[in-house]
């Protein structure tokens, strides 16, 4: 397969260009390699920018973070169990104007085209009924693809979302073993997730082996809470309009009760479940979302002595 050879470019990926070219194929390093002619001067009159609006790497996040640092979201839980299904619903429901508020708005993303990538397949089309999005592939990729958000908050200043779309694989041999060399990607998330969403399925969890499904999930959030550390996490379960026996239910959240006694739950089904909305449990776990802080250190409020913001803290 045909590589780019800058150290930083994950074009051949179907991400970024670390050019800045939108299409790949213009992009002089690339016609170098695929095609092996020699590369022409660039068009001055072609717009380069830092993004492809693509799901990004590790390696394109830095002109996002130059300002302040990312909320990141990492979404953890098995394969199929609907992860890439609710950044989706995110997605569209955001399109609709379903998802923000006064106090939280819509402001920009870049990676729109991967954001319509994960979105497409829910979206009702004249003779194609909806159906879920893909599979995500695993591959040998060591850190997830991140869909970005920008919000713009009531007192003017902007927010930056990351969400991590991840295959259910890289979780599910991290469960088991922590170091594994093909679950890179699980600890890349544990690292820098500053929300966390563990992810129980609810078909799984009801199905004829729900015995296995259950000890999968328990295995899984005994390493995703002990890698929290003090930082957001929810309990998510999907599939919402599937009914679990009680005595499961209470085994998964015995499950999570370990990092708090008062984790929150969120429940989102793309299906409606009696009088529920099926928007609305996606609401409130954005909602939920936009709503948390990053852990940090919690000074003391102080009293100006002056109008100078240099001499805030004066000497007492």
């Amino acid at each position: 397969m045909d590589s780019c050879p800058q150290p930083n470019c994950f074009a051949d990926d179907n991400t970024t260009c670390t050019l800045g070219h939108i299409r790949r194929d213009m992009c002089p390093e690339w016609k170098r390699v695929s095609t092996g002619a020699v590369a022409a001067p660039p068009d001055s009159d072609q717009m380069q920018l830092p993004w492809s609006g693509l799901a990004m790497g590790e390696s394109d996040l830095n002109f996002i973070s130059g300002k302040v640092k990312p909320i990141t979201v990492g979404i953890v839980g098995p394969e199929n169990a609907g992860k890439t299904t609710i950044l989706g619903a995110f997605y569209l429901l955001l399109g609709r104007g379903a998802l923000t508020t006064n106090a939280n708005y819509f402001s920009n993303s870049y990676t729109l085209a991967g954001w319509e990538a994960v979105a497409t397949c829910l979206r009702w089309k004249p003779g194609q009924p909806p159906s879920f999005p893909p599979h995500t592939p695993s591959g040998a990729a060591r850190a997830p693809g991140m869909l970005h958000l920008g919000f713009r908050r009531e007192n003017g200043s902007l927010r930056d979302l990351l969400f991590a779309d991840a295959p259910g694989e890289w979780f599910q041999k991290w469960a088991i073993n922590e170091h594994a060399a093909d679950a890179e990607g699980a600890r890349w998330i544990a690292r820098h997730a500053d929300v966390t969403l563990l992810i129980a399925d609810r078909q799984a969890l009801a199905g004829p082996k729900m015995g296995s499904a259950r000890n999968d999930f328990q295995l899984l959030a005994q390493r995703a809470v002990a890698e929290t550390r003090g930082r957001s996490l929810a309990l998510v379960w999907t599939k919402g309009d599937i009914d679990v026996v009680p005595t499961i239910e209470a085994q998964i959240r015995k499950a999570v009760a370990s990092v708090s006694s008062s984790v929150p739950e969120f429940t989102v089904s793309v299906s409606p479940h009696g009088d529920a909305n099926a928007a609305e449990g996606f609401r409130e776990l954005f909602g939920w979302i936009l709503s948390t802080k990053r852990a940090g250190v919690d000074l003391p409020t102080t009293e100006a002595s002056c109008h100078d913001p240099l001499f805030r803290f004066g000497r007492r």
